[in-house]
């Protein structure tokens, strides 16, 4: 797991797991030296369709923060073998380790929730992680209601296009294939636990 020191980085607010430009920015970058060149390449490829260069550079941008978090090897996995659901569990891990907020609504909400039976998620249990750990953190005290409700919104979206909640919100167990997760398990078991009673499964 990540360091409980890792900054609160809420900026997941372009989008959802943006699916389609990620396989491209994720192809472009196997091909490139480093990120900074795949996000110039990723620029002139026209990866997104936004109207203006700034919003393109700020998705470009937000959508290589999840992508960095997946070594070579998970990148190679993820352009060339991975079917759509392994493509989808990818981003979702990404996401966990990209962002402390998620990562801990993942285990703190929807692991517990999962656990508990408590199996419908009500938007609510976005505003009530957010505000306790806003609480001791001042950067998250300072978020706006406009933001809080964006930063809901998508999240939920996220969750729902990764497959961990139903369209009608409730959790649904983790599930990634045989061979996906022997990669999450060789770089680190614990991670199991960011898809609903996965880790709980594996353990018994």
């Amino acid at each position: 797991m990540r360091s409980e020191q890792q900054p609160y980085k809420m900026s997941f607010a372009v989008g959802g797991l943006a699916l389609t430009e990620s396989i491209e920015v994720a192809r472009l970058r196997l091909g490139a030296p480093n990120w900074d060149d795949t996000i110039v390449l990723a620029m002139a490829d026209g990866v997104t369709s936004l109207p203006k260069a700034a919003s393109r550079r700020r998705t470009l941008r937000e959508i290589i923060n999840r992508l960095s978090e997946l070594d070579l090897e998970e990148l190679a996995f993820f352009v060339d073998e991975a079917d759509r659901t392994e493509q989808q569990a990818l981003l979702w891990l990404a996401s966990c380790r990209a962002y402390r907020f998620v990562r801990e609504f993942a285990l703190e909400v929807l692991q517990e929730r999962f656990l508990s039976y408590q199996l419908d998620l009500p938007l609510e249990s976005f505003d009530i992680l957010l505000e306790a750990k806003a609480e001791w953190n001042e950067g998250l005290a300072n978020i706006s209601r406009s933001t809080q409700l964006k930063l809901r919104q998508v999240m939920f979206r996220m969750m729902r296009e990764a497959s961990v909640i139903s369209d009608d919100q409730q959790i649904q167990r983790g599930y990634v294939t045989t061979r996906l997760k022997s990669m999450i398990i060789a770089r680190n078991p614990a991670e199991l636990a960011y898809f609903p009673g996965l880790a709980h499964e594996a353990a018994t």
